[in-house]
């Protein structure tokens, strides 16, 4: 993999160093080199700029944590400092209870460790020192900050001050609107509309799902109800276009309520049914926009770009003539294009208007229905799978 090079305008260029960006390998190879980083900071830094230790409750312990206590009562900042760390593959936070002066230092003691064990640098623009109280750290997609509010109280105390709170970036809100809008409003997207309704809904719903299920762990996860309206609109717009109806009878036709752990909520469901199994059902919303501090990832975000096809497909499977619903041997009808339907002057048969309302050049047919369309218009062709 690190040998493997890279493609750029479909031209191959070697690797020089580093590993490969956006490879699902690239954890694997930062966390083996960067085990060396790791026991650097948990056996030289965290010693040396930390006084106590968290552990399991013991009296020795809570002796110690008197003596913070007391330390940071009386403003002694070199007696209560704290260290703490973690790292996902190359992204790496430092979270340190003490005066700036020694911020920079254990900043300044990294660069070289890295400098000068590992061959590697530091980025200035990323390598920040951030005041986690006024200012917010960027981490995994979320801000960290050490909340400070006097006017909530809890149980008789200002339990939030002094804990650590996540919250989401406007601009991760910003960048998950950007691909529903335009000109600042919800729209459809073209590229959806040759699927059917339950891909649709099954597209946007699984996006919606991946963005929030990651932020559910945000105190401030009710901001995602824009990015909620946003997608919601622009789906239902997506659904009008491709019926050439309107966005209340999309609404009116997929809405339904579901029951969540924090009550009813209402979503959108389109749903396939399927003899002798369950139905195929997707579903946009009704999710909670609630803090969950213990929220997993349960649905995978689907690759932005739309997927193969598989209408016709579905629709051979299903065994089903479209024209007059029954299930038989079944042919496929074509017309080489739409405007031949209405090129008559006279009002087109059923058939014909069926493939104008749903905008398809096939039509699934039995025989008899196949039989009875040739009867009326010899010109069209036949395909039979």
């Amino acid at each position: 993999m690190l040998q493997a090079g890279y493609l750029e305008d479909w031209v191959w260029n070697a690797t020089l160093s580093g590993a490969p960006q956006g490879g699902v390998v690239s954890p694997i190879l930062s966390n083996i080199y960067l085990d060396r980083l790791d026991r650097f900071v948990e056996t030289v830094l965290i010693p040396e700029y930390t006084r106590g230790r968290i552990r399991a409750s013991n009296p020795a312990y809570k002796r110690v944590e008197s003596a913070l206590r007391r330390a940071r009562n009386q403003g002694d900042r070199a007696a209560a400092r704290h260290l703490r760390y973690t790292r996902y593959a190359d992204d790496t936070l430092l979270g340190f209870t003490g005066p700036k002066a020694e911020a920079e230092q254990i900043k300044t003691r990294l660069a070289a460790f890295l400098r000068d064990d590992l061959a590697l640098e530091l980025s200035p623009e990323k390598t920040l020192i951030t005041h986690a109280r006024t200012q917010a750290a960027a981490f995994l997609g979320y801000q960290i900050t050490v909340q400070h509010d006097d006017r909530k109280v809890t149980r008789g105390y200002r339990r939030a001050n002094g804990t650590v709170g996540l919250r989401i970036p406007k601009t991760v809100i910003k960048a998950n609107c950007a691909p529903y809008l335009k000109r600042g409003k919800p729209t459809h997207r073209p590229e959806l509309t040759g699927h059917d309704d339950h891909t649709i809904v099954g597209i946007y719903g699984s996006r919606y799902r991946g963005i929030v299920q990651y932020y559910l762990h945000a105190g401030d996860v009710f901001r995602l109800n824009r990015l909620e309206w946003v997608m919601k609109t622009s789906m239902l717009k997506t659904l009008a276009a491709k019926h050439r109806s309107t966005v209340t009878k999309m609404a009116d036709k997929y809405k339904t309520t579901i029951a969540t752990p924090n009550g009813p909520r209402r979503c959108f469901e389109a749903t396939i049914e399927r003899a002798g199994r369950k139905p195929l059902v997707a579903r946009f919303g009704g999710i909670p926009l609630r803090q969950q501090r213990k929220a997993a990832l349960t649905d995978r975000n689907p690759a932005p770009s739309a997927p193969r096809p598989n209408e016709l497909v579905t629709r051979l499977r299903a065994g089903r003539c479209e024209l007059c619903d029954q299930r038989a041997k079944i042919e496929i009808h074509q017309v080489p294009k739409l405007a031949d339907l209405t090129r008559t002057g006279q009002p087109p048969p059923a058939w014909a208007q069926l493939m104008a309302a749903r905008r398809r050049k096939t039509l699934i047919v039995c025989t008899h229905c196949h039989d009875t369309i040739h009867a009326r218009q010899p010109a069209t062709t036949t395909l039979t799978p």
